[in-house]
C-alpha cells in the first residue's frame, strides 16, 4: 500500500494538475509560453514540455517554471533535460529505460515513467522511478494506439507502490470524476487545458475537480 513518507521526492498535491504541452493549439513559441504561464497560474503544479522542444525554447520553459515556482518536466528527451538543468524528465516503456535516465540526470531529478500494468509499475518504481503516469483512463485522440486500461488496473497499480500516481488520456472536465475511488494523486491533461480559449479558468476548474478525486 502506498505511503506518504518524507522520504518521497515530489508530494502529490504538486500532481494534482499535471500539464502536457501540445503545440497544435500555439501559433509559436510565445503563444506556448503564454499558455504554458495560464496553466501555472490556474494551478498545475507540474508542466511538461513535449519532445519536439528545441533546446532554447527547452531553456525558456525551465526558466519560466522556475520563476513561478512549478516543476519543469522534458518528455522522452534526457539529454535535453540535463543540458537545460530541468527538474525532471518522462519516459515511457519504449523510451530511453528509468534507470539509464537516473545515470543521466543524477539522484536529484524527478523521473516519471508511463505505466500500463502493476507489473511495468512495479519495474519502474524499482528502476528508480519518482512518480508514474497510467493510462490511458479514456479513449484519447492525442494517442490513438493508447487502448484505455480498467479502473481496476489503475487501482491495483496506485495500491502497489509507494509512489505519486497520476492519470493520463482522455481526461476532461466532463469525465474526470469517473476516476474517483482509484487512488490517484491528480491529473494529467493535454487538451482539456491547452486547447480551451481561456486556460486559466480551465486549469483553475480541472485543479478543484482533481482535489475532489485525491485521496
Amino acid at each position: 500500500m502506498r505511503g506518504k513518507g518524507t522520504s518521497m521526492k515530489i508530494e502529490g498535491v504538486k500532481l494534482r494538475l499535471y500539464a502536457v504541452t501540445d503545440r497544435a493549439w500555439a501559433a509559436d513559441e510565445d503563444a506556448l509560453m503564454d499558455q504554458i504561464a495560464a496553466a501555472i497560474d490556474g494551478g498545475a503544479g507540474i508542466v511538461q514540455l513535449d519532445h519536439d522542444a528545441f533546446l532554447r525554447e527547452a531553456r525558456r520553459f525551465v526558466a519560466l517554471c522556475r520563476e513561478k515556482g512549478v516543476i519543469s518536466i522534458i518528455n522522452d528527451a534526457v539529454d535535453i533535460a540535463a543540458a537545460v538543468g530541468a527538474d525532471g524528465v518522462h519516459v515511457g516503456q519504449s523510451d530511453l529505460a528509468a534507470g539509464r535516465a537516473r545515470e543521466v540526470l543524477g539522484p536529484d531529478k524527478l523521473i516519471g515513467v508511463s505505466a500500463h500494468s502493476v507489473e511495468e509499475a512495479l519495474a519502474a518504481q524499482a528502476a528508480g522511478a519518482d512518480y508514474l503516469g497510467v493510462g490511458a483512463a479514456f479513449v484519447t485522440g492525442t494517442k490513438a494506439d493508447a487502448a484505455p486500461i480498467s479502473r481496476d488496473t489503475i487501482r491495483a497499480i496506485t495500491a502497489a507502490v509507494d509512489i505519486p500516481v497520476v492519470a493520463i488520456g482522455g481526461i476532461s472536465r466532463d469525465n474526470i470524476t469517473e476516476l474517483a475511488g482509484c487512488g490517484l494523486d491528480g491529473v494529467a491533461v493535454v487538451s482539456a487545458l491547452f486547447a480551451q480559449k481561456d486556460v486559466k479558468a480551465a486549469a483553475k476548474e480541472l485543479y478543484a475537480l482533481s482535489e475532489s478525486i485525491a485521496p
